[in-house]
């Protein structure tokens, strides 16, 4: 049986950081090779805030695992469709937002995981096994083993429900989306209020009691980094593609404006 490895997951579960980047506005499958050789772990496929569609995000997918970088897709919903397609297509993790308690969290579950685990329906001929055929409980056991599901904290309610959210089987991360977060608890942009401290806190100490991981996203200044995953983040958001081209391009744009007389 061939299996490509979820080289994230293994990231993880060595004690390392899984360091991410955001796509919203890459469409091109050559987005894999670019961000594997500039040092990343996995991609955050982002079909809740782009206009990308299904087609394009399995593409990406399906290239990243050619090259060794995990593909994580975050769905726009709830829909089991939404996980599933893409799994099915070459994901190897999902990321749903907006989880805010322990259901919520095992219908994640559910819909991500093939029995026993969850209730996850089996269509072969799957990507994460380079197409070999492989016995039906041989192939659930090896790709469950080999994805990645993360659900997003970006209310106050779901800090409060961490520790039921992380004690719900089939879920492996749990991911702060700080920008919602803060303006769920009514401090927009306030990155330094001890509020987000202390939800993080939380988040983490929920996390290292069920041995489940903790992410961050949503923060990417060197200060927040150190800060956070000093206290035990691994899976780590650390921008998006929006954002470097914003920035490079303005600085490349400002060099040449330097030398107009």
């Amino acid at each position: 049986m061939s299996v490509v490895v979820n080289h994230a997951k293994r990231q993880l579960r060595e004690g390392k950081l899984a360091i991410g980047l955001g796509l919203r506005q890459a469409r091109t499958v050559d987005t894999a090779q670019i961000l594997k050789t500039a040092g990343f772990d996995w991609m955050f496929i982002d079909c809740e805030h782009s206009s990308m569609d299904l087609d394009t995000a399995a593409q990406i997918a399906a290239a990243s695992l050619a090259v060794g970088i995990t593909p994580i897709v975050r769905v726009p919903g709830y829909e089991h469709h939404h996980a599933t397609r893409m799994l099915d297509n070459g994901a190897q993790g999902i990321v749903v937002p907006h989880v805010d308690d322990a259901a919520m969290a095992k219908r994640v579950a559910d819909h991500c995981r093939f029995p026993p685990i969850g209730h996850r329906s089996m269509g072969g001929g799957l990507q994460q096994l380079g197409f070999v055929p492989t016995p039906v409980g041989e192939a659930a056991r090896v790709v469950n083993e080999e994805t990645l599901v993360v659900v997003m904290i970006e209310s106050p309610q779901g800090v409060a429900n961490a520790e039921a959210i992380a004690a719900t089987p089939g879920i492996d991360a749990l991911l702060i989306g700080t920008n919602d977060l803060c303006m769920e608890m009514g401090i927009p942009g306030k990155f330094d209020d001890p509020k987000v401290a202390d939800a993080y806190g939380k988040v983490i100490a929920a996390c290292k009691k069920h041995g489940k991981y903790a992410g961050m996203g949503g923060l990417y200044a060197a200060e927040y980094f150190e800060r956070y995953i000093g206290m035990g983040v691994q899976l780590i958001l650390s921008g998006s593609d929006f954002s470097m081209l914003m920035k490079a391009a303005s600085a490349q744009a400002s060099l040449v404006r330097g030398f107009e007389k």
